[in-house]
């Protein structure tokens, strides 16, 4: 791990210590956003001209009716 990377760490475990549980707030904006990014991308490939065969093959589905999206 790169100095940097341990300052930020350092930073974030000081604030989420002396923040009463604010921190919460943010950490849940943060993964929600990232979720969503996640979902619109997939959403996206769907469209997209074997976008659901490349979806199968990087996510190994061998199930297509457990996924449905993919179908």
């Amino acid at each position: 791990m790169d100095e940097k990377t341990k300052q930020d760490i350092d930073l974030w475990a000081a604030y989420v210590h002396g923040s009463n549980g604010e921190w919460r707030k943010y950490h849940n904006k943060f993964i929600d956003a990232h979720i969503e990014r996640y979902n619109a991308a997939i959403e996206w490939q769907t469209t997209q001209p074997g976008g659901k065969q490349k979806i199968i093959e990087i996510f190994g589905i061998k199930n297509l009716d457990a996924v449905p999206m993919v179908k």
